[in-house]
């Protein structure tokens, strides 16, 4: 009888095989489980401390935007004040610069009367405008035509000065020979009219950009001015119609007051005008920058006081002008363009004061002054003038 070999049961099998598949399943969730939860966790935990420290962090930058908002509104507000200290500094320049000046001048400022016309910078006498009327030793007769018509004489130029606060001075140097003839003419016209303003320049006409110079620095010096005027002495002025211009711009603290023009850079030699220079303002035919015609013009204090600082390096064109408006070339400086300052004469200016538009100063452009302005400085005057009382009766 054979035998029988015997198996197991088929489902103990099965059943091994079932626990083994779900300890492998168990074991895969749990591993996919630990990789997926454990970054998911560092991910929360670094995200919950960024979110913390941006909660700390975030009222101090809302802390400075509030600041900065605050900062800018009151800028605005005080903007009224910023200006008053603008004002005030500038104030302190000026003083400084003339403290300077006055130093500096002191040995090469002339002297009048034993008198140094440099005055102390606590001793300036406060003004409104200084006006210097350039004249030559060859001039006499122009001096005397405008002492006739429109400058005050004796008493009433001094108390012009006292109750206007206006200044008048014939401005000249000196002679090449100091002391010569020349100069002793100057002295004895002006103990008689007492109305000259000396300076340490050599007279001459190639030199009235230096002469230029030296008169604002000088006159700075010795006024502590609202403006300083330059003019002619062959131009027709009215001193009410100048002050009252002048007064509109008097809170301006850079101004520079004239009949602005920009006439043709003169390259030929010979003829009048001609530009040494005129390679420095482009190609042939090339005109000059915005400049007050030199006739007649007004400068604020600012000014003045920046030509007394800088007077040693300024460049001095041929045309006197020119030199002038070059100084202010890239400074932030208002130039007002007046034609009230150049009016032509009779019968120009006389229609306009018909008309209610009296002329601060009238002359001929074809002269560059008045033509044969001593036969006819009466004439202009009494057809053109303001009225010889207009001027005590004019508020500044």
């Amino acid at each position: 009888m054979g035998l029988k070999v015997g198996r197991s049961p088929p489902y103990k099998g099965a059943r091994w095989v079932s626990l083994l598949c779900i300890a492998s399943f168990c074991l895969g969730v749990f591993v996919v489980n630990r990789l997926l939860t454990v970054p998911g966790s560092v991910r929360t935990v670094n995200d919950a401390i960024s979110v913390e420290h941006m909660s700390q962090e975030l009222p101090p930058v809302l802390e400075c935007e509030k600041k900065a908002r605050d900062f800018l509104f009151n800028v605005s507000k005080t903007h009224d004040v910023i200006m008053e200290l603008d004002k005030a500094i500038s104030s302190l320049k000026m003083k400084l610069a003339a403290a300077r000046a006055a130093k500096a001048q002191n040995e090469e400022i002339a002297v009048v009367g034993g008198k140094p016309i440099i005055e102390p910078l606590n001793n300036r006498p406060k003004v409104f405008y200084v006006m210097g009327i350039i004249t030559a030793f060859s001039s006499r007769k122009r001096r005397d035509s405008i002492r006739e018509t429109w400058i005050p004489q004796g008493e009433d130029l001094r108390k012009l000065e006292n109750e206007k606060g206006i200044i008048i001075r014939f401005v000249i140097g000196h002679s090449a020979t100091p002391g010569g003839v020349l100069d002793r003419a100057i002295d004895v016209e002006d103990a008689q009219h007492n109305d000259f303003f000396r300076l340490n320049h050599v007279e001459g006409y190639h030199e009235l950009s230096s002469k230029t110079q030296i008169y604002f620095s000088t006159a700075a010096a010795k006024w502590d001015a609202d403006f300083f005027i330059k003019v002619d002495d062959d131009v027709h002025v009215n001193l009410g119609v100048v002050g009252s211009l002048l007064d509109r711009h008097q809170s301006k603290p850079c101004v520079y007051v004239g009949c602005m023009k920009s006439g043709p850079v003169l390259s030929q030699k010979g003829v009048k005008y001609h530009e040494p220079e005129y390679w420095k303002f482009g190609e042939e035919g090339n005109k000059y920058f915005r400049h007050a015609t030199g006739q007649i013009y007004a400068i604020s204090k600012d000014l003045a006081t920046y030509i007394s600082i800088n007077g040693h390096i300024l460049h001095r064109y041929a045309n006197e002008d020119v030199s002038l408006g070059s100084w202010f070339i890239g400074l932030d400086v208002e130039h007002i363009d007046e034609r009230s300052l150049c009016c032509g004469t009779p019968p120009d200016c006389e229609w306009k004061a018909q008309a209610g538009n009296i002329c601060a100063a009238s002359f001929d452009w074809s002269c560059s002054g008045i033509c044969k302005s001593v036969e006819r400085m009466e004439e202009v005057h009494q057809r053109c003038g303001e009225g010889n009382g207009a001027i005590w009766h004019t508020s500044f």
